[in-house]
């Protein structure tokens, strides 16, 4: 089963940034890990994922440089910056306050 992309689509910004709190990476990369850890159940169209990059550079929430791949290609690659890592902390903790909201409006009554 797909996940509705209504449902993850506000918070792009969030498993952005949590990626990047592992570590400096590019954008095939980073989608190919969000498609790997929800089992092939979500993606971010390419168009989703370069728009969000570019809200949160301008945000001043992660940064690009050019790296080459060893194979010659160069490749944009992104970095959280210090308030992006704050950001990715208040992203988390409202995403567990809304979980817990839903689990309970949700749940079935015994």
């Amino acid at each position: 089963m797909s996940i509705a992309g209504d449902l993850i689509r506000g918070h792009t910004d969030a498993v952005i940034l949590a990626r990047l709190l592992r570590g400096d990476s590019y954008g095939y990369e980073i989608n190919r890990v969000i498609s790997t850890l929800s089992s092939g159940r979500f993606e971010l169209k390419e168009a989703t994922l370069y728009t969000a990059f570019k809200r949160l550079e301008e945000q001043g929430l992660i940064t690009s440089y050019w790296g080459d791949s060893g194979a010659g290609a160069r490749r944009r690659y992104y970095a959280i910056t210090p308030a992006g890592v704050e950001a990715c902390f208040r992203l988390r903790a409202e995403w567990k306050e809304t979980k817990e909201i839903m689990d309970k409006l949700l749940e079935e009554e015994t």
